[in-house]
């Protein structure tokens, strides 16, 4: 069984990517403060290198693995953010990077996997079936195959997202962080519960791919259709050591609809003037979702900004749609 990172792991991590990645910013918006009726603090992740939290973890894993490991290749499977991290820190400590994806991937991550000099490879209808044939080729050639959700030291990695906001907003009451295989939630549970034991911890996940949320309330892992257009919070199957971690220490766990989610979205857009993808809007659309608004009221609240990695056609689908909450 694979043993989930402490603490003392999430500060080593962090050492070792602060040589090759800036803390993201920390902001606060009154337009938000006032749609969601508390003090918001967005950790805009949003903003690192690869447009996403993932690049994290794939810094601090990458950095562990030997020499021999390197030169003969890394696999991952990912609808685009996990396989950007991958490629990312492949070519920060030169090794050979294979990613596989969905046939209908985001074509912004592909040609951004592309570009970072992972070969991409486009197999499947969703991350499920492009993780199938990974897993396939990585045990066929003996490529080290990087898990985008049982693997310590990208949970420890993306954890430290978690540390950056407690150190700079030591008084944040709650924290939404958006799940799609867990990990940034797990690390954003395990860091929370080290610096501030008090804080609650709610992850957010689609309505209509709600593998995660489900495995996490039967308290065993189950699969689930996924149909979600948020990809970076699609799977149809559940991650154990995530799960394990998440079944320990997250206090809540909420589902929004895709509507809510492309909603949100442009508002984050509008409000905050960065890009953002549906899966980075997850916190705010469950922020501003009525099961959470009374909780939220008058607190000090942060949600975690995941991602920016939006396509240009959801790009126009989102901002071509009233939304009814933009004022």
């Amino acid at each position: 069984m694979l043993e989930a990172p402490t603490f003392a792991d999430i500060l080593a991590a962090r050492r070792r990517i602060r040589r090759h990645l800036e803390p993201s910013p920390c902001r606060n918006y009154p337009s938000l403060d006032r749609l969601v009726g508390a003090e918001v603090w967005v950790k805009h992740d949003n903003l690192l290198p690869t447009g996403a939290f993932k690049v994290r973890g794939g810094v601090n894993l990458m950095s562990r693995l030997d020499e021999a490991t390197r030169e003969r290749g890394v696999i991952a499977a990912s609808t685009g953010n996990h396989g950007q991290s991958v490629a990312f820190a492949a070519r920060l400590f030169g090794a050979r990077a294979i990613v596989c994806a969905p046939e209908a991937a985001n074509p912004v991550k592909v040609e951004s996997m592309r570009d970072l000099g992972a070969e991409v490879v486009l197999v499947g209808r969703d991350f499920d079936d492009a993780r199938e044939h990974c897993e396939r080729l990585a045990a066929e050639h003996g490529y080290r195959y990087i898990h985008s959700g049982d693997e310590p030291d990208l949970i420890a990695g993306v954890a430290t997202h978690t540390v950056e906001l407690l150190e700079e907003q030591p008084d944040i009451e709650v924290i939404l962080v958006p799940i799609g295989g867990g990990s940034g939630a797990a690390g954003a549970c395990l860091a929370a519960r080290a610096m501030r034991p008090g804080t609650t911890v709610i992850g957010v996940q689609s309505s209509v791919a709600p593998t995660a949320h489900d495995s996490w309330r039967e308290r065993r892992l189950v699969q689930r259709p996924n149909q979600t257009l948020a990809e970076g919070l699609a799977t149809r199957t559940a991650f154990e050591l995530p799960q394990r971690i998440l079944r320990e220490h997250l206090d809540d766990f909420v589902l929004v609809s895709d509507e809510e989610l492309e909603a949100a979205t442009a508002v984050m857009i509008e409000k905050t003037r960065t890009l953002v993808e549906p899966a980075g809007a997850a916190p705010l659309a469950a922020a501003l979702s009525p099961g959470l608004r009374g909780l939220l009221k008058g607190r000090r609240v942060g949600l975690i900004c995941s991602g920016a990695n939006i396509s240009p056609a959801q790009l126009t689908r989102v901002l071509g749609q009233e939304t009814g909450l933009r004022h």
